[in-house]
């Protein structure tokens, strides 16, 4: 791994907004923070054309091997984790951008599996989540009974499957779209709920079927996405954050969580064989 004389070798693993962000981080900051920009993957590779050098642009994701990274940071799609998740941890530490694929129980089984086999860390970003960390130190002591986030956004930020959110309006206020477990939850907005996703890692003896999620859409939210987490520990304590993240309409993902991101790819020096939440 990197020492103060070499640097932490980083794939990326899409270049939409927050790949693109990422790369021209690494790029221009990389130097001076121990981190150095082993490739760039996308699905269409012609997004890449004039925006990453041509030696940094992988067109075979299947090839990645051949990079030799130290992190593989996956900021695409679930399904990306699903087919290559378990061959990047056989090759060097990975950071799940879309933690909603962890959703799937087998899929989940099987990279910690990996973790522990090649000793290497399963990242877990924080995202959007607030309190993370304390979410999870409640956890590990047992002493975490209960956990909710409800996160509201423009229905223009929405990415969602089937035909929850098919139809609305400008004006309409403030909708329900779902209230149900995480589990239920990450199939349905994958895109969306990655937040939750994060809270559920943390929160491991709930797990994903544990820790009850609700999506919101509220036209008032032209300006930022609201995320809201409740925790409920014992002997009636309880605690609740309220996140206002700004967010531009139909963007998926709020600004801040752009740098949050960073900071969490700034902690990957690797914790042996494990989960962990960044």
């Amino acid at each position: 791994m990197a020492t103060r004389s070499s640097s932490l070798r980083i794939g990326v693993v899409g270049f939409g907004h927050l790949g693109q962000y990422l790369v021209e981080r690494i790029l221009t900051d990389g130097a001076t923070v121990g981190l150095t920009l082993a490739f760039v993957w996308n699905r269409n590779p012609a997004k890449l054309k004039g925006l990453v050098p041509d030696e940094l642009q992988l067109g075979d994701l299947s090839s990645f091997a051949n990079r030799q990274c130290d992190v593989i940071v996956e900021v695409c799609h679930p399904q990306v984790v699903k087919e290559f998740g378990v061959h990047f941890l056989s090759c060097c530490h990975f950071m799940v951008g879309s933690p909603s694929a962890l959703a799937d129980h087998d899929l989940n089984e099987n990279l910690h599996k990996a973790a522990r086999l090649y000793g290497r860390t399963l990242y877990v970003p924080s995202g959007a989540l607030w309190g993370g960390q304390d979410i999870q130190r409640l956890n590990d002591s047992g002493a975490l009974k209960a956990l909710f986030i409800r996160m509201s956004k423009h229905p223009s930020c929405f990415r969602l499957t089937g035909d929850v959110l098919s139809e609305w309006t400008e004006g309409e206020g403030r909708r329900v779209l779902f209230r149900g477990s995480v589990a239920e939850l990450c199939p349905l907005a994958p895109n969306n709920v990655n937040t939750m996703a994060a809270a559920a890692v943390a929160a491991g003896n709930l797990g994903f079927n544990g820790v009850r999620g609700e999506i919101v859409s509220d036209t008032a939210l032209s300006d930022y996405h609201v995320v809201e987490v409740e925790v409920t520990g014992p002997d009636g304590f309880s605690a609740r954050t309220v996140r206002r993240n700004p967010a531009r309409l139909g963007a998926v993902t709020g600004s801040a969580t752009y740098n949050s991101f960073w900071n969490s790819l700034l902690v990957c020096k690797g914790h042996g064989g494990r989960v962990y939440l960044c």
